[in-house]
């Protein structure tokens, strides 16, 4: 037989799509733990949402493709009157989650947002509930949401734990497409087969490059991809379970595969481990270690790895706000993926650009006491020259043991310092904060803040008998869980 000649034996499924399979078809749920944190996860997902309503250039993306478009049974957009398909649908409610980069996060070897996951899954089963109602069936249940936002942080999180899509230039948003796509399927019914396939599609996909998140080309697609990633993950849930057939090599197949085509490390300097040259490196089982162990953004509408300088700048505040011209510099001490993520200089073209700079995240608490999401807009900073003055006097410092503690699993840190030096001379403390609040060993201190950040987000789009309808709601674990999907988005519509 000619060598040139190709071996047409189908192979099995790869191992890490089985992996994937059956946890979302076979575990259990029964972490109340994990319960808990995903009903506070949903409230604040839902109130980043509502936040993000406010501002013109999220809005602008949302609504039905052909205006006047009628959906029945379709999924509803929260803080709008939008019903639309689900696969628009999690466009839409993915792009307000994710929009003013507040949500939760889960940092490791990959870093990302597991409740992006909710545009695909809250989009499904509000459609599924309404569907199943029309033909006397029992709607989902808000149980079923939770569950599926665990297991969505779970896949998400577990592969990023030891596998950098970074390093490779893509972006993270490839696992929401993954997670989603497994999660969403699991609601619609499918089997292991139409859940195998439904993977293997979502690798096979083009994957997002990361330049989008990273200088000089920052701008605001990374506030709308993960929404795209969901959205897409429930239109290949849907193929699948529409009998399209997988692929089941994606990842493995030589020189065709996902491994070999997206994932194969050629840069000597990456110091990968051997085993990260082909495949994935997965070092533990999916179970609900990462809801459990997610990181909320609670203070800080910032991206993440700077949530700790925002905490100690707010501290410094009281002693510098009176000399701010006296400022000689400012020295930054933090962890590699900081630097390597957000640290930039020279102009900063958009507030999504500003959002990913840890530099400008330290300025703007250093001088006025606090962030908030408006001051990333470019009428904000053109108004205060002083922002960049401070930026200028800034030295970016690595600590190899906040690098080193970055990445330990019984730690997780995501610490930064702050000290300000003068002109005279005298200095303030170095204030160094290790975990931000919204970190798993600061849960009895966030969580009131958590609470009540949700209830600010609620307080723009609702009245007050309407915020504390759904804020009573969302307090009681019991009664949320029993509560039918499409009763609860009702509570969200305007």
């Amino acid at each position: 037989m000619s060598a040139n000649v190709d071996q047409n034996n189908r192979p099995d499924y790869d191992q890490v799509l089985q992996d994937i399979a059956d946890y979302v078809l076979t575990y259990r749920i029964d972490s109340q733990d994990a319960l808990d944190t995903a009903r506070n996860c949903l409230m604040d997902t839902l109130g980043c949402g509502l936040l993000a309503l406010r501002f013109p250039e999220c809005t602008k993306h949302l609504g039905p493709m052909v205006e006047g478009t009628v959906v029945p049974f379709g999924a509803r957009v929260p803080g709008t009157s939008f019903r639309l398909d689900p696969v628009k649908a999690a466009w839409d409610i993915g792009c307000i989650v994710r929009w003013l980069d507040y949500n939760d996060t889960w940092l490791a070897a990959e870093w990302g947002h597991p409740s992006d996951n909710l545009g695909g899954i809250l989009a499904v089963a509000d459609h599924l509930s309404q569907k199943r109602i029309a033909n006397g069936e029992a709607p989902l249940t808000l149980r079923a949401v939770l569950e599926a936002m665990i297991m969505a942080h779970e896949i998400q999180g577990v592969i990023a734990l030891e596998n950098s899509f970074n390093r490779v230039g893509l972006d993270h948003v490839l696992l929401v497409k993954v997670a989603s796509t497994a999660v969403t399927a699991k609601l619609m019914g499918a089997n292991r087969e139409q859940l195998l396939a439904a993977l293997s599609h979502a690798f096979v996909d083009g994957q997002a490059l990361r330049t989008y998140r990273h200088a000089p080309n920052a701008g605001s697609r990374k506030s709308w991809a993960a929404g795209d990633a969901s959205s897409r993950g429930v239109r290949l849930a849907d193929i699948a379970m529409r009998g399209e057939m997988g692929i089941p090599g994606v990842l493995s197949a030589p020189q065709w595969g996902f491994y070999d085509v997206l994932f194969s490390h050629t840069n000597k300097d990456l110091a990968l481990k051997p085993q990260d040259k082909r495949g994935f490196s997965l070092s533990q089982p999916y179970g609900t270690y990462v809801m459990e162990n997610v990181l909320f953004k609670i203070s800080f509408p910032a991206e993440f790895h700077a949530q700790t300088a925002c905490e100690a700048a707010v501290t410094l505040h009281p002693l510098v706000k009176d000399r701010l011209q006296e400022i000689e510099r400012i020295v930054i001490t933090t962890h590699e993926s900081a630097i390597r993520i957000i640290s930039k200089v020279g102009q900063l073209a958009n507030a999504a650009d500003r959002d990913h700079c840890l530099q400008y995240m330290t300025a703007v608490p250093l001088a006025f006491g606090n962030l908030v999401a408006e001051q990333y807009e470019d009428e904000f900073h053109a108004a205060h020259p002083i922002i960049d003055e401070l930026r200028d006097k800034m030295v970016i410092v690595e600590d190899p043991r906040y690098s080193r503690e970055y990445l330990e699993a019984d730690k997780r840190s995501i610490a930064n310092a702050v000290q300000v030096f003068f002109k005279d001379g005298s200095s303030t403390e170095q204030v160094a904060v290790e975990y931000p609040i919204g970190h798993r060993r600061r849960r009895v201190e966030g969580i009131p803040l958590l609470e009540d950040k949700f209830k600010a987000n609620l307080a723009t789009r609702f009245t007050a008998q309407r915020s504390a309808e759904i804020f009573a709601l969302c307090k009681d674990q019991a009664r949320l869980e029993a509560t039918p999907v499409n009763r609860f988005v009702d509570l969200f519509v305007i």
